[in-house]
């Protein structure tokens, strides 16, 4: 099943050298806003659902700040899902390995990794509403052909990515790379406005 992806240590190495590459790029466009240097201002997180050892300072998250101008710019990254503590690939797989499951598995998958229910049902919330209303999946669904089932998201999209179930889940967080950025937090805002939820249990 797609929980051995979240085991293997070497996935998660492979992550952060990704993430690293996108910082390194970032740091050397300068400052987006004055031209300046950049320089490191990462920030700590606190990634939950993991299912073996992470590596060495998987737990910064890349970030720069202009030493003219103070603009803060952080990079894209294929290891945290927005503001969500959990990583990323936990908020993907936790809801799609329990889309036509029983409710003894997804029992299962909840103690597997460590998400509460109310946490998994504000997932599903999300895929279903402020996903499918934000701006990147408006037009990144044209990529697909034929269309992606919104109804079975994130299944429905994860099953187009890769030939089998070890190899899809990679390309899938670099496919949504673009809402893990400040700029893709918008969707988030709204629909934690109107839910009503907090930030720490997300």
């Amino acid at each position: 099943m797609w929980q051995r992806v979240l085991a293997d240590a070497r996935f998660f190495e492979l992550q952060l050298k990704f993430d690293a590459d996108l910082a390194l790029k970032a740091r050397a466009a300068r400052c987006a806003d004055c031209g300046g240097r950049l320089d490191s201002a990462n920030y700590p997180r606190k990634p939950r659902g993991e299912l073996t050892k992470l590596p060495d300072n998987f737990d910064k998250k890349f970030s720069f700040c202009c030493a003219g101008c103070r603009h803060r710019t952080t990079p894209s990254s294929v290891r945290f899902l927005g503001r969500r503590v959990y990583l990323g690939g936990v908020v993907v797989l936790a809801i799609a390995m329990q889309q036509g499951l029983t409710p003894v598995r997804a029992q299962r998958l909840r103690e597997l990794f460590g998400v509460s229910r109310r946490t998994l049902d504000r997932w599903r919330a999300w895929w279903r509403d402020a996903f499918v209303d934000s701006d990147f999946w408006k037009a990144a669904k044209a990529f697909f052909s034929p269309p992606v089932a919104e109804a079975g998201l994130p299944l429905s999209m994860l099953e187009r990515f890769g030939a089998d179930e070890d190899s899809r889940l990679a390309p899938l967080l670099r496919f949504l790379m673009p809402i893990s950025t400040p700029a893709g937090h918008v969707a988030d805002r709204r629909f934690r406005g109107a839910s009503g939820t907090r930030r720490g249990g997300s």
